[in-house]
Protein backbone atom coordinates (compact mmCIF):
# COMPACT_ATOMS: atom_id res chain seq x y z
CA UNK A 1 0.00 0.00 0.00
CA UNK A 2 1.29 3.73 -0.85
CA UNK A 3 0.64 6.90 0.71
CA UNK A 4 -3.12 7.62 1.22
CA UNK A 5 -4.53 11.04 0.22
CA UNK A 6 -8.04 12.71 1.08
CA UNK A 7 -10.00 14.21 -1.72
CA UNK A 8 -13.48 15.20 -2.58
CA UNK A 9 -15.24 13.95 -5.04
CA UNK A 10 -16.30 17.01 -7.78
CA UNK A 11 -18.76 14.76 -10.96
CA UNK A 12 -18.70 11.47 -12.79
CA UNK A 13 -16.90 11.17 -15.89
CA UNK A 14 -18.42 9.74 -18.91
CA UNK A 15 -17.17 6.07 -18.05
CA UNK A 16 -18.81 6.32 -14.27
CA UNK A 17 -15.54 7.30 -13.01
CA UNK A 18 -15.50 9.78 -9.79
CA UNK A 19 -13.58 12.82 -11.23
CA UNK A 20 -11.72 14.54 -8.09
CA UNK A 21 -8.47 17.14 -7.64
CA UNK A 22 -5.05 16.77 -6.33
CA UNK A 23 -1.93 18.18 -6.94
CA UNK A 24 -3.36 20.69 -9.22
CA UNK A 25 -4.23 17.48 -12.06
CA UNK A 26 -7.58 15.71 -12.07
CA UNK A 27 -7.74 11.90 -11.42
CA UNK A 28 -10.75 9.76 -12.13
CA UNK A 29 -11.30 7.20 -9.73
CA UNK A 30 -13.61 3.67 -10.10
CA UNK A 31 -16.03 3.61 -7.43
CA UNK A 32 -16.31 7.06 -6.03
CA UNK A 33 -19.71 9.23 -6.08
CA UNK A 34 -20.20 12.58 -6.29
CA UNK A 35 -19.37 14.97 -3.19
CA UNK A 36 -17.86 11.64 -1.02
CA UNK A 37 -15.01 12.50 0.61
CA UNK A 38 -12.44 9.43 0.21
CA UNK A 39 -8.69 8.59 0.58
CA UNK A 40 -7.30 7.99 -2.90
CA UNK A 41 -3.95 5.95 -3.71
CA UNK A 42 -1.85 7.16 -6.50
CA UNK A 43 -0.79 4.44 -9.25
CA UNK A 44 1.68 4.81 -11.11
CA UNK A 45 1.81 3.39 -14.89
CA UNK A 46 4.19 3.54 -17.58
CA UNK A 47 2.77 6.23 -19.47
CA UNK A 48 0.12 7.88 -17.19
CA UNK A 49 -0.79 7.84 -13.04
CA UNK A 50 -4.13 7.18 -12.21
CA UNK A 51 -5.62 6.35 -8.94
CA UNK A 52 -7.44 4.28 -7.01
CA UNK A 53 -10.01 4.25 -4.46
CA UNK A 54 -9.21 3.63 -0.91
CA UNK A 55 -11.68 4.07 1.15
CA UNK A 56 -14.88 6.42 1.53
CA UNK A 57 -15.24 8.65 4.64
CA UNK A 58 -18.16 10.42 3.66
CA UNK A 59 -20.46 8.62 1.56
CA UNK A 60 -23.08 10.30 -0.68
CA UNK A 61 -26.92 9.20 0.23
CA UNK A 62 -26.72 7.81 -3.30
CA UNK A 63 -24.61 5.00 -2.82
CA UNK A 64 -25.98 1.69 -2.31
CA UNK A 65 -23.69 -1.59 -1.82
CA UNK A 66 -23.89 -3.50 -4.72
CA UNK A 67 -25.20 -6.98 -4.49
CA UNK A 68 -22.66 -8.16 -7.23
CA UNK A 69 -19.70 -10.28 -5.15
CA UNK A 70 -17.35 -9.30 -8.26
CA UNK A 71 -18.38 -5.63 -8.60
CA UNK A 72 -15.55 -3.15 -9.78
CA UNK A 73 -13.30 -6.14 -11.02
CA UNK A 74 -14.93 -7.71 -13.74
CA UNK A 75 -15.82 -4.27 -15.85
CA UNK A 76 -19.16 -5.37 -16.58
CA UNK A 77 -21.63 -3.34 -14.77
CA UNK A 78 -20.09 0.24 -13.71
CA UNK A 79 -22.97 1.68 -11.47
CA UNK A 80 -24.39 -1.09 -9.60
CA UNK A 81 -22.85 1.32 -6.27
CA UNK A 82 -25.68 3.92 -7.57
CA UNK A 83 -28.84 3.95 -6.86
CA UNK A 84 -31.36 3.94 -9.38
CA UNK A 85 -32.29 7.36 -9.25
CA UNK A 86 -28.44 8.37 -9.55
CA UNK A 87 -28.15 6.27 -12.03
CA UNK A 88 -30.73 7.58 -14.22
CA UNK A 89 -29.36 10.97 -13.28
CA UNK A 90 -26.47 10.52 -14.50
CA UNK A 91 -27.46 8.82 -17.98
CA UNK A 92 -29.11 11.82 -18.18
CA UNK A 93 -26.83 14.13 -17.92
CA UNK A 94 -24.52 12.55 -20.20
CA UNK A 95 -27.56 13.00 -23.30
CA UNK A 96 -27.66 16.49 -22.65
CA UNK A 97 -23.86 16.86 -22.40
CA UNK A 98 -23.04 14.94 -25.70
CA UNK A 99 -26.71 15.69 -27.55
CA UNK A 100 -28.11 19.43 -25.43
CA UNK A 101 -26.38 21.44 -28.05
CA UNK A 102 -29.25 20.24 -30.86
CA UNK A 103 -31.98 20.47 -28.61
CA UNK A 104 -34.12 19.95 -25.52
CA UNK A 105 -33.27 16.03 -24.20
CA UNK A 106 -36.55 14.85 -23.34
CA UNK A 107 -36.36 12.31 -19.89
CA UNK A 108 -34.95 9.27 -19.55
CA UNK A 109 -37.31 6.24 -20.35
CA UNK A 110 -36.02 4.05 -17.74
CA UNK A 111 -35.96 0.14 -17.44
CA UNK A 112 -38.95 -1.58 -15.06
CA UNK A 113 -36.63 -4.56 -14.95
CA UNK A 114 -32.98 -3.78 -13.79
CA UNK A 115 -32.10 -7.61 -13.24
CA UNK A 116 -31.55 -10.46 -15.46
CA UNK A 117 -32.15 -8.51 -18.66
CA UNK A 118 -29.45 -9.86 -20.85
CA UNK A 119 -30.19 -12.26 -23.46
CA UNK A 120 -26.67 -12.52 -24.94
CA UNK A 121 -24.21 -14.03 -22.66
CA UNK A 122 -20.89 -15.11 -23.37
CA UNK A 123 -18.34 -16.72 -20.57
CA UNK A 124 -14.87 -17.52 -20.87
CA UNK A 125 -12.80 -20.53 -19.00
CA UNK A 126 -9.55 -20.49 -16.14
CA UNK A 127 -8.26 -23.88 -14.77
CA UNK A 128 -7.49 -23.77 -11.09
CA UNK A 129 -5.32 -25.60 -9.15
CA UNK A 130 -6.18 -26.71 -5.74
CA UNK A 131 -3.53 -27.91 -2.94
CA UNK A 132 -1.99 -31.51 -2.19
CA UNK A 133 -3.51 -32.37 1.07
CA UNK A 134 0.10 -32.38 2.13
CA UNK A 135 0.28 -28.75 2.18
CA UNK A 136 -2.52 -28.39 4.94
CA UNK A 137 0.12 -29.58 7.49
CA UNK A 138 1.98 -26.03 6.41
CA UNK A 139 -2.06 -24.22 7.61
CA UNK A 140 -2.77 -23.59 3.81
CA UNK A 141 -5.82 -26.35 3.85
CA UNK A 142 -8.67 -24.76 1.69
CA UNK A 143 -6.51 -22.45 -0.45
CA UNK A 144 -6.72 -22.19 -4.55
CA UNK A 145 -4.61 -19.89 -6.77
CA UNK A 146 -4.81 -19.98 -11.10
CA UNK A 147 -2.55 -21.19 -13.33
CA UNK A 148 0.09 -19.04 -15.17
CA UNK A 149 -0.89 -15.40 -14.96
CA UNK A 150 -3.75 -15.58 -12.32
CA UNK A 151 -6.46 -16.61 -13.71
CA UNK A 152 -5.97 -16.56 -17.23
CA UNK A 153 -8.22 -18.89 -19.61
CA UNK A 154 -6.17 -22.27 -19.85
CA UNK A 155 -2.88 -20.47 -17.98
CA UNK A 156 0.67 -20.56 -19.68
CA UNK A 157 2.59 -22.06 -17.13
CA UNK A 158 4.00 -25.75 -16.39
CA UNK A 159 0.93 -26.55 -15.70
CA UNK A 160 -0.92 -24.92 -18.74
CA UNK A 161 0.93 -27.19 -21.14
CA UNK A 162 -0.34 -30.25 -19.40
CA UNK A 163 1.77 -30.76 -16.15
CA UNK A 164 1.13 -29.80 -12.47
CA UNK A 165 2.82 -27.78 -10.22
CA UNK A 166 4.63 -28.66 -7.82
CA UNK A 167 1.97 -28.94 -4.63
CA UNK A 168 -0.58 -29.17 -6.24
CA UNK A 169 -2.84 -32.25 -6.23
CA UNK A 170 -5.41 -31.07 -8.49
CA UNK A 171 -7.33 -28.96 -10.80
CA UNK A 172 -11.22 -27.41 -11.51
CA UNK A 173 -12.93 -25.80 -13.99
CA UNK A 174 -14.12 -22.43 -13.24
CA UNK A 175 -15.86 -19.87 -16.18
CA UNK A 176 -16.96 -15.95 -15.57
CA UNK A 177 -16.01 -12.77 -17.12
CA UNK A 178 -12.65 -11.08 -18.18
CA UNK A 179 -11.12 -8.58 -15.87
CA UNK A 180 -11.53 -5.17 -16.63
CA UNK A 181 -8.89 -4.52 -19.34
CA UNK A 182 -7.37 -7.90 -19.29
CA UNK A 183 -8.32 -11.67 -20.04
CA UNK A 184 -8.18 -12.67 -16.53
CA UNK A 185 -10.87 -14.69 -15.62
CA UNK A 186 -13.33 -14.05 -12.73
CA UNK A 187 -14.48 -16.44 -11.50
CA UNK A 188 -18.64 -16.11 -11.52
CA UNK A 189 -21.57 -18.31 -10.50
CA UNK A 190 -24.21 -16.02 -11.64
CA UNK A 191 -24.10 -12.48 -12.91
CA UNK A 192 -27.06 -10.38 -12.08
CA UNK A 193 -27.82 -9.06 -15.19
CA UNK A 194 -27.34 -11.96 -17.32
CA UNK A 195 -30.63 -14.55 -18.15
CA UNK A 196 -30.98 -16.08 -14.80
CA UNK A 197 -30.73 -19.75 -16.69
CA UNK A 198 -27.34 -18.96 -17.54
CA UNK A 199 -25.30 -20.44 -14.34
CA UNK A 200 -26.87 -23.98 -14.28
CA UNK A 201 -25.50 -24.23 -18.33
CA UNK A 202 -22.82 -23.18 -17.28
CA UNK A 203 -22.30 -25.50 -14.17
CA UNK A 204 -23.00 -28.14 -17.03
CA UNK A 205 -20.23 -27.02 -19.11
CA UNK A 206 -17.80 -27.04 -16.49
CA UNK A 207 -18.72 -30.64 -15.17
CA UNK A 208 -18.32 -32.03 -18.99
CA UNK A 209 -15.05 -30.50 -19.30
CA UNK A 210 -13.69 -31.82 -16.39
CA UNK A 211 -14.78 -35.46 -17.41
CA UNK A 212 -13.62 -35.22 -20.63
CA UNK A 213 -10.28 -33.70 -19.61
CA UNK A 214 -11.08 -30.44 -22.13
CA UNK A 215 -9.23 -27.92 -21.12
CA UNK A 216 -9.79 -24.28 -21.54
CA UNK A 217 -8.21 -22.49 -24.44
CA UNK A 218 -5.25 -20.00 -23.90
CA UNK A 219 -4.93 -17.40 -26.68
CA UNK A 220 -0.93 -16.70 -26.18
CA UNK A 221 0.17 -20.29 -25.99
CA UNK A 222 -2.57 -22.11 -28.61
CA UNK A 223 -2.97 -24.56 -25.71
CA UNK A 224 -6.65 -26.50 -24.60
CA UNK A 225 -9.15 -26.54 -25.88
CA UNK A 226 -12.70 -24.66 -25.12
CA UNK A 227 -12.34 -20.39 -25.15
CA UNK A 228 -15.79 -19.57 -25.21
CA UNK A 229 -19.21 -20.93 -24.60
CA UNK A 230 -21.70 -18.03 -26.14
CA UNK A 231 -25.83 -17.97 -25.72
CA UNK A 232 -28.40 -16.78 -26.86
CA UNK A 233 -31.80 -16.72 -25.02
CA UNK A 234 -35.60 -15.94 -26.13
CA UNK A 235 -37.57 -14.23 -23.86
CA UNK A 236 -41.13 -15.60 -25.88
CA UNK A 237 -40.70 -19.06 -26.87
CA UNK A 238 -37.75 -19.92 -23.65
CA UNK A 239 -35.90 -21.20 -27.08
CA UNK A 240 -31.79 -20.93 -25.91
CA UNK A 241 -29.14 -20.88 -28.51
CA UNK A 242 -25.53 -22.31 -27.18
CA UNK A 243 -22.30 -22.38 -29.02
CA UNK A 244 -19.45 -23.96 -27.65
CA UNK A 245 -16.04 -21.69 -29.14
CA UNK A 246 -12.83 -23.76 -29.38
CA UNK A 247 -9.71 -21.82 -30.40
CA UNK A 248 -8.47 -24.58 -32.86
CA UNK A 249 -10.84 -26.84 -34.95
CA UNK A 250 -10.58 -30.03 -32.71
CA UNK A 251 -12.70 -30.68 -30.14
CA UNK A 252 -12.35 -34.45 -29.38
CA UNK A 253 -15.49 -34.10 -26.95
CA UNK A 254 -18.02 -32.46 -28.65
CA UNK A 255 -20.53 -35.27 -30.06
CA UNK A 256 -20.19 -36.06 -25.52
CA UNK A 257 -21.18 -32.48 -24.87
CA UNK A 258 -23.93 -32.60 -27.31
CA UNK A 259 -25.51 -35.11 -26.29
CA UNK A 260 -25.30 -34.79 -22.62
CA UNK A 261 -26.76 -30.90 -23.15
CA UNK A 262 -29.36 -31.82 -25.05
CA UNK A 263 -30.50 -34.44 -22.45
CA UNK A 264 -30.15 -32.13 -19.69
CA UNK A 265 -31.30 -29.10 -21.24
CA UNK A 266 -33.95 -29.60 -23.62
CA UNK A 267 -34.88 -25.80 -24.08
CA UNK A 268 -30.95 -25.45 -25.77
CA UNK A 269 -32.87 -26.05 -29.29
CA UNK A 270 -29.48 -25.14 -31.61
CA UNK A 271 -25.84 -26.25 -30.26
CA UNK A 272 -23.14 -24.73 -32.50
CA UNK A 273 -19.67 -25.35 -32.69
CA UNK A 274 -17.59 -22.35 -33.55
CA UNK A 275 -13.96 -22.02 -34.24
CA UNK A 276 -11.90 -18.91 -32.80
CA UNK A 277 -8.54 -18.54 -33.55
CA UNK A 278 -7.90 -15.13 -33.59
CA UNK A 279 -5.91 -13.15 -31.02
CA UNK A 280 -8.46 -10.22 -30.97
CA UNK A 281 -11.55 -9.69 -28.34
CA UNK A 282 -14.07 -11.31 -31.00
CA UNK A 283 -16.37 -13.87 -28.73
CA UNK A 284 -17.30 -15.64 -32.43
CA UNK A 285 -15.25 -16.60 -35.34
CA UNK A 286 -15.85 -17.21 -38.72
CA UNK A 287 -16.42 -20.91 -38.68
CA UNK A 288 -19.14 -22.73 -37.12
CA UNK A 289 -21.10 -26.21 -37.61
CA UNK A 290 -24.32 -27.19 -36.05
CA UNK A 291 -23.95 -29.92 -33.80
CA UNK A 292 -27.87 -30.37 -33.48
CA UNK A 293 -31.08 -28.37 -33.93
CA UNK A 294 -31.27 -25.53 -36.95
CA UNK A 295 -28.65 -23.11 -36.30
CA UNK A 296 -31.10 -20.57 -35.01
CA UNK A 297 -33.52 -19.34 -32.02
CA UNK A 298 -37.18 -17.57 -32.29
CA UNK A 299 -38.77 -14.87 -30.63
CA UNK A 300 -41.24 -12.21 -30.37
CA UNK A 301 -40.75 -8.55 -30.50
CA UNK A 302 -43.32 -5.52 -30.53
CA UNK A 303 -45.95 -8.72 -32.01
CA UNK A 304 -43.61 -10.40 -35.09
CA UNK A 305 -41.81 -13.37 -34.50
CA UNK A 306 -38.04 -13.39 -35.29
CA UNK A 307 -35.22 -16.16 -36.33
CA UNK A 308 -31.73 -15.46 -34.37
CA UNK A 309 -28.79 -16.86 -35.61
CA UNK A 310 -25.54 -16.91 -33.10
CA UNK A 311 -23.72 -14.05 -35.12
CA UNK A 312 -27.08 -11.44 -35.56
CA UNK A 313 -27.29 -7.96 -34.19
CA UNK A 314 -30.47 -8.63 -31.51
CA UNK A 315 -30.78 -6.26 -28.73
CA UNK A 316 -29.67 -7.56 -25.65
CA UNK A 317 -32.80 -6.04 -23.24
CA UNK A 318 -35.98 -7.28 -25.17
CA UNK A 319 -38.18 -5.16 -22.94
CA UNK A 320 -36.40 -1.93 -23.32
CA UNK A 321 -35.83 -2.79 -27.14
CA UNK A 322 -39.79 -2.72 -27.55
CA UNK A 323 -39.99 1.05 -25.82
CA UNK A 324 -37.00 2.02 -27.94
CA UNK A 325 -38.35 0.49 -31.21
CA UNK A 326 -41.90 1.81 -30.95
CA UNK A 327 -40.40 5.36 -30.19
CA UNK A 328 -38.37 5.53 -32.88
CA UNK A 329 -41.23 4.54 -35.38
CA UNK A 330 -43.49 6.71 -33.24
CA UNK A 331 -41.03 9.96 -33.96
CA UNK A 332 -40.97 8.63 -37.68
CA UNK A 333 -44.61 9.09 -38.30
CA UNK A 334 -45.07 6.78 -41.08
CA UNK A 335 -48.02 6.47 -43.40
CA UNK A 336 -48.60 4.23 -46.14
CA UNK A 337 -47.84 6.52 -48.56
CA UNK A 338 -44.11 6.31 -47.26
CA UNK A 339 -40.90 4.33 -48.18
CA UNK A 340 -38.64 3.51 -45.69
CA UNK A 341 -35.29 2.96 -46.02
CA UNK A 342 -33.55 0.69 -42.75
CA UNK A 343 -29.92 1.37 -43.04
CA UNK A 344 -28.10 -1.41 -40.79
CA UNK A 345 -30.85 -3.43 -40.48
CA UNK A 346 -29.54 -6.29 -39.18
CA UNK A 347 -31.99 -9.46 -38.78
CA UNK A 348 -34.43 -6.76 -40.09
CA UNK A 349 -36.44 -5.77 -36.78
CA UNK A 350 -36.79 -2.00 -37.46
CA UNK A 351 -38.17 -3.02 -41.08
CA UNK A 352 -40.61 -5.24 -39.97
CA UNK A 353 -42.34 -2.86 -37.18
CA UNK A 354 -42.02 -0.25 -39.77
CA UNK A 355 -44.09 -1.78 -42.36
CA UNK A 356 -46.87 -1.91 -40.05
CA UNK A 357 -47.24 1.63 -40.84
CA UNK A 358 -45.34 2.44 -44.27
CA UNK A 359 -45.86 1.70 -47.58
CA UNK A 360 -42.35 -0.12 -48.47
CA UNK A 361 -39.76 -0.36 -46.63
CA UNK A 362 -36.17 -1.39 -47.76
CA UNK A 363 -33.51 -3.19 -45.59
CA UNK A 364 -29.45 -2.93 -45.65
CA UNK A 365 -27.32 -4.97 -44.55
CA UNK A 366 -23.38 -6.26 -44.76
CA UNK A 367 -23.47 -8.72 -42.76
CA UNK A 368 -24.95 -11.94 -44.65
CA UNK A 369 -26.51 -14.45 -42.32
CA UNK A 370 -28.54 -11.22 -40.98
CA UNK A 371 -29.80 -10.65 -44.27
CA UNK A 372 -31.01 -14.07 -44.75
CA UNK A 373 -32.33 -14.04 -41.11
CA UNK A 374 -34.41 -11.08 -42.00
CA UNK A 375 -35.12 -12.29 -45.20
CA UNK A 376 -36.90 -15.61 -43.21
CA UNK A 377 -38.07 -12.99 -40.95
CA UNK A 378 -40.51 -10.89 -43.39
CA UNK A 379 -41.72 -14.97 -44.88
CA UNK A 380 -42.73 -15.72 -41.63
CA UNK A 381 -44.07 -12.44 -40.64
CA UNK A 382 -45.89 -12.11 -43.91
CA UNK A 383 -44.56 -9.20 -44.74
CA UNK A 384 -45.04 -8.39 -48.43
CA UNK A 385 -43.86 -5.05 -48.64
CA UNK A 386 -40.35 -5.15 -46.81
CA UNK A 387 -36.79 -6.23 -49.19
CA UNK A 388 -33.26 -7.16 -47.97
CA UNK A 389 -30.01 -6.54 -49.62
CA UNK A 390 -27.15 -7.74 -48.45
CA UNK A 391 -24.73 -4.89 -49.23
CA UNK A 392 -22.77 -1.40 -47.48
CA UNK A 393 -25.27 1.03 -46.62
CA UNK A 394 -23.57 3.79 -47.52
CA UNK A 395 -22.36 2.42 -50.44
CA UNK A 396 -26.24 1.31 -51.46
CA UNK A 397 -27.17 4.46 -51.13
CA UNK A 398 -24.84 6.47 -53.26
CA UNK A 399 -25.98 4.39 -56.15
CA UNK A 400 -29.76 4.53 -55.35
CA UNK A 401 -29.72 8.50 -55.03
CA UNK A 402 -27.80 8.52 -58.22
CA UNK A 403 -30.77 6.90 -60.11
CA UNK A 404 -33.38 9.43 -58.15
CA UNK A 405 -34.64 7.16 -55.44
CA UNK A 406 -35.35 9.32 -52.22
CA UNK A 407 -37.19 7.57 -49.42
CA UNK A 408 -39.61 9.31 -47.21
CA UNK A 409 -37.66 8.21 -44.43
CA UNK A 410 -34.21 6.80 -43.03
CA UNK A 411 -33.67 4.53 -39.76
CA UNK A 412 -29.95 4.15 -39.22
CA UNK A 413 -29.04 2.10 -36.03
CA UNK A 414 -25.36 1.79 -36.27
CA UNK A 415 -22.73 0.23 -34.34
CA UNK A 416 -20.63 2.18 -31.02
CA UNK A 417 -18.39 3.56 -33.42
CA UNK A 418 -20.46 5.60 -35.38
CA UNK A 419 -21.84 6.21 -39.10
CA UNK A 420 -18.57 6.98 -41.58
CA UNK A 421 -18.43 9.72 -43.52
CA UNK A 422 -18.68 7.89 -46.65
CA UNK A 423 -22.38 6.56 -44.84
CA UNK A 424 -23.42 10.54 -43.78
CA UNK A 425 -22.40 11.66 -47.29
CA UNK A 426 -24.37 9.15 -49.03
CA UNK A 427 -27.02 10.05 -46.76
CA UNK A 428 -27.48 13.99 -47.58
CA UNK A 429 -27.24 13.04 -51.10
CA UNK A 430 -30.24 10.53 -50.80
CA UNK A 431 -31.88 13.75 -48.70
CA UNK A 432 -35.14 12.16 -47.00
CA UNK A 433 -37.48 14.06 -45.55
CA UNK A 434 -36.78 12.42 -42.50
CA UNK A 435 -34.11 11.00 -40.12
CA UNK A 436 -33.93 8.70 -37.24
CA UNK A 437 -30.99 8.23 -35.55
CA UNK A 438 -30.81 5.34 -33.34
CA UNK A 439 -27.69 4.85 -31.02
CA UNK A 440 -26.05 3.34 -28.00
CA UNK A 441 -23.41 5.81 -27.86
CA UNK A 442 -24.26 9.71 -27.38
CA UNK A 443 -20.55 10.95 -28.12
CA UNK A 444 -20.52 9.57 -31.58
CA UNK A 445 -24.12 10.37 -32.20
CA UNK A 446 -23.51 13.93 -31.52
CA UNK A 447 -20.50 14.06 -33.78
CA UNK A 448 -22.24 12.65 -36.83
CA UNK A 449 -25.53 14.78 -35.92
CA UNK A 450 -22.66 17.80 -36.36
CA UNK A 451 -22.58 16.84 -40.18
CA UNK A 452 -25.97 16.40 -40.67
CA UNK A 453 -27.32 19.15 -39.01
CA UNK A 454 -24.56 21.30 -41.01
CA UNK A 455 -25.96 19.48 -44.40
CA UNK A 456 -29.64 21.26 -44.03
CA UNK A 457 -31.23 19.10 -41.00
CA UNK A 458 -32.39 20.26 -37.62
CA UNK A 459 -32.73 18.07 -34.58
CA UNK A 460 -36.62 18.03 -33.86
CA UNK A 461 -36.57 15.46 -30.71
CA UNK A 462 -33.82 13.35 -28.62
CA UNK A 463 -35.09 10.41 -26.69
CA UNK A 464 -33.28 8.68 -24.59
CA UNK A 465 -33.52 5.35 -23.03
CA UNK A 466 -31.96 3.17 -20.59
CA UNK A 467 -31.66 -0.31 -22.26
CA UNK A 468 -28.41 -0.99 -19.74
CA UNK A 469 -29.52 -0.85 -16.10
CA UNK A 470 -26.64 -0.96 -13.97
CA UNK A 471 -23.85 -0.17 -16.58
CA UNK A 472 -22.56 3.47 -17.87
CA UNK A 473 -24.57 2.80 -21.60
CA UNK A 474 -27.56 4.82 -23.06
CA UNK A 475 -29.55 4.67 -25.90
CA UNK A 476 -30.84 7.41 -27.74
CA UNK A 477 -33.44 8.26 -30.71
CA UNK A 478 -33.15 11.49 -32.57
CA UNK A 479 -35.81 12.62 -34.82
CA UNK A 480 -34.10 14.93 -38.01
CA UNK A 481 -35.99 16.64 -40.42
CA UNK A 482 -35.33 19.30 -43.32
CA UNK A 483 -34.33 22.12 -41.58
Amino acid sequence: MGKEYRVRCKRLDAEGRGVVTFNGREFAVKGLLPGELATIELVYRVKETGARLCQVLEPSKERVEPACPVFGRCGGCQLLHMSEKAQAEFKQRLCEEALGAFGTVEPLLTAGNSKYYRNKIHAAFAEKYVENQSNTEKGTAGRTRFSGKDSYAGGNTRAGKGRRQKGFGRSKIVSGIFEEESHRVIETEECLIQDKRTAEYLRTVRRLMQETHTRPYHEDTGTGTLRYVFLRTARTSGEVLMALVTGTPEFPAKAKFAAEIKKRHPEIVTLLHNINPQKNSMVLGKRETVLYGTGYITDTLCGHTFRISAGSFYQVNPEQTEVLYRKAVELAGLTKKDTVLDAYCGIGTISLIAADYAGQVIGVESNAQAVKDAKENARRNQCANAEFYCQDAGLYMKEQAKKGFRPQVVFLDPPRSGSDAAFLSALLTMAPEKIVYISCNPETQARDLKKLTAGGYQVRVIQPVDLFPGTRHVESVCLLSKA
